[in-house]
């Protein structure tokens, strides 16, 4: 592809000089976020300087605005680490400079002009409240330099120029990750190309779960077990090895790489919550994927609004009787356990009256999907994420044994909940990042065999660019979500970090598909077409674990806290 170099950015063929200009770029970053802090603050804060959350709601605007350009703060921070470090190991090659350098060009250039929280809303630095005086503060000579000359036609046909003498390389671009996560990325990966990719579409188009055979060759390679502590079953592994099975499964397919997902949730819950004797019985069990677990929480007509459930547990002896309505209930039907949220305190319409089980089940078939007596079930018909399915249940007297009150204690739902949700939203921003991974290869492909006018679709800008940046900001959204999988592995309080990384990767996954349509022209409707199937996968990364309006409110009310 022929490119002008005479506007390629000075410094990108000298790597201490780029790093030290995106390094100088942090501090104004930082500076605009303060001053947005203060102003959205002001515009929420009550009397007495407490957040107001009705003015929360109200201004969401101003604060959702406001976690936005938080994420792109630290996004830009973990993309400066990742560059310093493979700096100093001497890996910090010409691909990896071009993504730092397209990536600071284009965040830096939203953050003065305005940043796409959807397809049709642009938070401003105004609408935040800031002056024209902290936007001129935040335009120093080094970020004016890199939103002049970062992001630049020239930069983007070299990154792709890169991409196409590079295809054998697992990702555009070295991770950052250490040689033992590198060769977990290596395995899944060839177990995905081989096991998962030649078969998902037909899965999808069919609407068939995915066959057992390959959950069982999962089970065997650790996926189920992969984070549980060697000494009850599992493999002890970190949230970084967690999010790199999740990122190469859902590379192959997102409902292979969210059938880890079950478990992790399962077993974090238990992990966090349980008693010793749970531990004991559950871990080992979902580890080698003996049982399969599914999560019920979600009701009709609460959402996200999981204080209102109202799902009944009431006691039965010593054991318990569950009725109420759940749905959007993935793999409820082969499963041999539900974590199920319901109500033990009918005098309580909050989170206080709500309690965790360990629900057992008999695994349906086909001709009889629920079988066990006391509760029944309807599949919803879904535009994507199909490989698990997912379903509507009624529950009527159905029974939970005593001891499979998760942790022992009424009322500690939860919180228990609440305990896993960094786990979780690392887990689906690892597996957004695989999608959209995803819309990247078959796009590629596409564009170099696909001719127009005599020449590949690959030879025009319009198509080059947009590969160049569904690859920048794969890598952004990757470092931040390792970032978070970091934290969480350090035992520290990450849910900002998680909420950022999941709020980022997940919008990162529906351009990626948007944009692999785009390329793929008339092609990228047709059903035949694997894009067809990552755009109805990508579009529900939006929506479950937190949909982005609540991520965005959720993170807001943390730095405004």
């Amino acid at each position: 592809m022929a490119h002008d170099g005479q506007d390629r950015i000075a410094f990108a063929d000298d790597a201490s000089e780029l790093i030290a200009a995106t390094g100088s770029a942090l501090a104004p970053v930082d500076a605009l976020v303060a001053a947005a802090r203060v102003a959205v603050r002001a515009t929420v804060a009550a009397d007495g300087g407490k957040v107001d959350p009705a003015l929360l709601d109200r201004h969401q605007a101003a604060t959702h605005g406001l976690a936005w350009f938080a994420t792109y703060a630290q996004s830009l921070r973990q993309m400066q680490s990742w560059a310093e470090k493979l700096h100093q190991s001497g890996a910090f090659g010409e691909v990896e400079r071009l993504l730092h350098v397209i990536a600071f060009g284009e965040y830096l250039s939203q953050m003065s002009g305005g940043v796409p929280i959807s397809q049709t809303e642009i938070v401003r630095p105004a609408d935040m409240g800031l002056d024209e005086a902290e936007i001129a503060a935040f335009l120093t000579p080094q970020v004016r330099q890199l939103t002049r000359a970062g992001n630049t036609p020239a930069n983007r046909a070299r990154l792709v120029d890169l991409m196409v003498e590079r295809q054998a390389e697992i990702t555009v671009g070295r991770s950052g990750l250490d040689d033992e996560l590198e060769m977990i990325r290596e395995q899944f990966r060839r177990f995905s190309a081989e096991k998962v990719e030649p078969y998902a579409h037909e899965w999808h188009l069919k609407d068939q779960l995915i066959p057992m055979e390959v959950i069982d060759e999962m089970a065997e390679l650790g996926v189920f077990g992969l984070t549980i502590p060697e000494q009850l079953g599992g493999f002890g592994l970190s949230k970084a090895s967690m999010c790199v099975v999740s990122e190469e499964l859902s590379r192959g397919y997102i409902g292979v790489g969210s059938l880890g997902t079950r478990s992790e949730i399962a077993a974090e819950l238990i992990l966090c919550g349980g008693t010793d004797a749970q531990k004991e019985s559950w871990l080992p069990r979902i580890a080698s994927g003996e049982i399969l677990p599914t999560a019920v929480f979600t009701e009709p007509n609460t959402g996200s609004d999981l204080g209102s459930l109202r799902t009944r547990a009431v006691r039965d002896g010593e054991d318990w009787s569950i009725s109420g309505n759940k749905t959007w209930i993935t793999h409820a039907s082969r499963t041999h356990v539900m974590t199920l949220l319901a109500r033990t305190d009918p005098a309580t319409d909050n989170y206080a009256g709500l309690s965790m089980f360990l629900a057992e089940k008999t695994p349906g078939t086909d001709d009889d999907p629920f079988p066990t007596p006391g509760m029944t079930g309807g599949e919803i018909e879904v535009l994507g994420y199909r490989g698990m399915k997912e379903y509507e249940l009624a529950f009527d007297g159905f029974r939970v044994a005593g001891d499979n009150l998760l942790g022992g204690q009424e009322g500690r739902g939860f919180k228990q909940l609440m305990e896993t949700f960094e786990s979780a939203r690392i887990q689906t921003a690892a597996r957004a990042i695989g999608v959209a991974q995803s819309a990247l290869d078959v796009s590629m492909r596409y564009a170099q065999d696909r001719k127009q006018f005599g020449q590949p679709l690959i030879a025009f800008p319009r198509v080059s660019d947009k590969l160049a940046m569904m690859a920048t900001e794969i890598m952004i959204a990757r470092q931040l979500t390792y970032y978070s999988a970091f934290e969480k592995d350090a035992g520290r309080r990450c849910d900002v970090e998680a909420g950022m990384a999941k709020l980022l990767a997940a919008r990162v996954a529906w351009a990626a598909a948007d944009m692999g349509v785009q390329i793929h022209g008339g092609n990228g409707f047709a059903l035949e077409y694997p894009i067809s199937r990552i755009l109805c996968d990508a579009r529900i990364l939006n929506i479950f674990e937190g949909a982005a309006e609540i991520q965005a409110q959720v993170i807001a009310r943390r730095i405004l806290a």
